[in-house]
């Protein structure tokens, strides 16, 4: 797996570009965020106008709605100045088109006739944002296309495609689901949302690559759980590229081929079959333990996004469920699920691990993942990952968290089942959700439902700096850890993981970063509870070795990565492992644990 922060996957470049000719090769360059090679007809996500609803508001509505119409605005301001940045990395002639385009988009949405005629419709008229923009559009266009002036004329198209995009903010609409395509076809997308990508069948989608995201955004953790071959922030991917066009996606290298001569199709071709023969080959590691060898046990579960992985991780020998994200519950659908309608879905997850342990995380909403239903309910933070989200939606929204803990205790009735707090800070917050817990699991015993005799046990999330820090705090109110790096490793190095403009900066063998990760594991030691890497660290082989020898005894990662991170445990004699991670401790430099570790991996090799 090529490392999270080579330089290699810092792009988003693009060759034979220049023409932007239907029908010509291209290859660009992006982030490889998730292996394979895909090959087939190209779908492109076209930014089509939603169902606009059209109704009066209240007069005194008003200023909330010219508050939410400039929030749409601003919200798509920012998206074009992303698309700006991005297309600085094409070549000079077509980032000079491209950056010219993107310029009369931002020009349309400052302070320009289309904004002050929402608004005015907004004001006047009593119209509802979306369909205040709407007609808006509808009288521009019209106007414009009745001058006798050839270049405003064409302004017509720019017009719309502003307006699409402020009708979409406004109603943060998905793309539509994606069940209808050919099989094998190829996504091709400004951008995919965690919602988006969830509803990608990879029984007949062969990948999807993107303009904007980064390598360690939750889209990309989707795609990776899905198995799907994924390129994200490709600049230059939608010029000129048409529906049905043939593309090669190698999520590995992070590249997008466009329309490949025949000698490049063929060559890919063999790539592909050399690909699937090397993964059907691990497939035998499936029956075989986690055992290093010098005959020590490690726990290798896995994550899922979505129950339909469910198959693929007990295919691949997984010990359990390590973390089941449950947002999935929550996506795609106008309206929150009731405890029974969780119930069911985790008491059949937790049935068809016949008895090996789920380990549920309550919601973890926010950010990149707000779900839909619930963002009529609160305001957009200026910084999703630092507001509203996870147990704190949790502790301030309790019916929320209570129906959750319902569910969760209901279907622990049926199995093994643990309970994860995501975004703990401090153990004030682990006892106010145990006290939730205990009532709920009364009042579900006064209503004659079936609950375990034995409380489930409840563990943190350790992905805030000053968790892993109190570590020690911690461990005496929890009853295990489960040490998510993805967010660790974000906070620590104050970067936007899903932004692919700093993506190259996303560094695991940052010291600080490993420095939390040991003192997490060794408080969760001392105090003889359990304690797993559940984040992306923990399905990479190459950090197999290192996190061994700093303590850790349970991993928990993708469904596909399995077999790799298996293979490699088998390899590795944990007192080696035990001396890497002392001599990788003592370094103060990133560059020197890489090289470090990497040669340790090449002897295992």
């Amino acid at each position: 797996m090529t490392p999270r922060n080579d330089p290699s996957r810092t792009g988003g470049t693009a060759t034979d570009i220049s023409s932007g000719l239907p029908g010509r090769q291209r290859i660009l360059r992006g982030l490889g965020v998730s292996p394979g090679i895909a090959i087939g007809p190209a779908h492109v996500v076209e930014a089509g106008t939603p169902q606009v609803p059209e109704y009066e508001i209240a007069a005194e509505a008003v200023p909330d709605e010219l508050k939410r119409f400039h929030q749409a605005v601003e919200k798509a301001r920012r998206q074009l100045a992303k698309l700006k940045l991005k297309a600085r990395t094409l070549p000079e002639e077509a980032a000079a088109d491209v950056a010219t385009l993107l310029e009369a988009h931002q020009a349309m949405l400052s302070g320009s006739r289309l904004i002050r005629g929402v608004e005015r419709r907004i004001r006047d008229d009593l119209a509802n944002a979306e369909s205040a923009v709407q007609q808006e559009i509808a009288a521009l266009a019209q106007s414009f296309a009745a001058m006798d002036d050839a270049y405003l004329a064409a302004r017509v198209d720019d017009i719309r495609e502003a307006g699409r995009r402020l009708i979409r903010n406004l109603q943060d609409t998905p793309y539509l689901a994606f069940s209808r395509l050919p099989n094998d076809s190829v996504i091709l997308a400004e951008e995919l949302t965690p919602a988006d990508t969830a509803l990608l069948d990879p029984a007949r989608i062969a990948g999807f690559a993107t303009v904007l995201g980064g390598a360690e955004g939750h889209t990309a953790i989707m795609a990776r759980s899905l198995g799907l071959p994924a390129v994200l922030g490709a600049a230059g991917l939608l010029q000129g590229v048409q529906p049905g066009d043939m593309v090669i996606l190698d999520g590995q290298q992070g590249r997008v081929l466009l329309n490949p001569s025949p000698e490049m199709l063929a060559e890919y071709r063999q790539r592909q079959a050399a690909w699937r023969a090397e993964r059907e080959q691990l497939r035998g590691l499936g029956g075989l333990p986690a055992i290093t060898l010098d005959g020590t046990t490690i726990g290798l579960q896995a994550n899922l996004e979505l129950p339909r992985e469910q198959d693929n991780a007990r295919d691949a020998g997984a010990a359990g469920i390590g973390l089941l994200r449950t947002e999935f519950l929550y996506m795609n659908r106008d309206d929150l699920p009731g405890e029974e309608e969780q119930y069911e879905v985790l008491r059949t997850l937790v049935e068809k691990m016949e008895g090996r342990p789920v380990t549920a995380r309550t919601l973890d909403v926010g950010g990149e993942k707000l779900a839909g239903p619930l963002r009529q309910h609160f305001a957009s933070p200026a910084n999703p990952a630092l507001g509203l989200r996870a147990i704190r939606l949790g502790l301030k929204e309790p019916k929320l968290l209570e129906t959750q803990l319902a569910a969760m205790l209901r279907a622990a009735a049926h199995g093994p089942l643990r309970v994860l707090v995501p975004m703990i800070c401090s153990p004030g917050e682990v006892r106010h959700v145990r006290d939730m817990m205990n009532i709920v699991a009364r009042r579900l015993q006064r209503r004659g439902v079936p609950i375990p005799a034995e409380m489930p046990k409840l563990g943190a999330m350790i992905e805030i700096p000053a968790a892993a820090l109190a570590a020690d705090a911690l461990a005496n109110v929890c009853d295990f850890f489960a040490i998510g790096t993805n967010d660790l490793i974000q906070y620590t190095l104050a970067i936007d993981r899903g932004d692919e403009q700093v993506a190259h900066l996303y560094d695991p063998l940052h010291p600080a970063v490993l420095r939390l990760v040991q003192f997490t594991v060794q408080a969760a030691n001392h105090a003889r509870i359990p304690v797993s890497i559940c984040g992306e660290m923990a399905g990479d082989p190459r950090f197999t070795a290192l996190l061994l020898g700093l303590g850790v005894r349970e991993l928990s990662m993708a469904p596909a990565n399995l077999p790799l991170v298996k293979r490699r445990v088998r390899a590795l004699d944990l007192n080696r492992a035990t001396a890497l991670a002392e001599q990788v401790m003592v370094k103060l430099d990133s560059g020197q644990i890489a090289k470090l570790l990497d040669g340790f991996n090449e002897t295992l090799a």
